[in-house]
């Protein structure tokens, strides 16, 4: 699995012991510094369904950017390079595995997407 996180997010922490707890082996990837890729952005939209479920909604660079507005009216190869070019964009953790994958972090839904 490819864990795209923020060392300072309590959100990303609690995926991590969740992660540990369970001895799910992953990659943890600063999604600052490395956001994920096109490639990776374009499998998690066919996992959660919404490009709105990729974004950061409550971050800094979202309100900056005034993606609120403008996220309706972009068409989506924008939108996915946007977030390419742009980790604080991304919704963490950014959870992606073989099979599956997630953004956020909801126990019961780990558990059924990594059991």
């Amino acid at each position: 699995m490819r864990l795209y996180l923020y060392e300072k997010c309590d959100t990303c922490r609690k995926a991590l012991q969740w992660l540990k707890a369970r001895g799910i082996a992953y990659t943890a990837i600063p999604i600052r510094e490395q956001p994920p890729t096109l490639a990776e952005l374009q499998t998690m939209l066919r996992h959660v369904g919404d490009l709105k479920r990729l974004f950061n909604t409550s971050g800094g660079d979202y309100k900056t950017m005034n993606m609120k507005d403008r996220l309706p009216t972009l068409p989506e190869p924008e939108v996915l390079a946007l977030l390419a070019a742009h980790g604080n964009l991304v919704k963490r953790p950014f959870a992606l595995s073989k099979t599956t994958g997630t953004t956020g972090f909801d126990a019961a839904k780990w558990q059924q997407l990594f059991p």
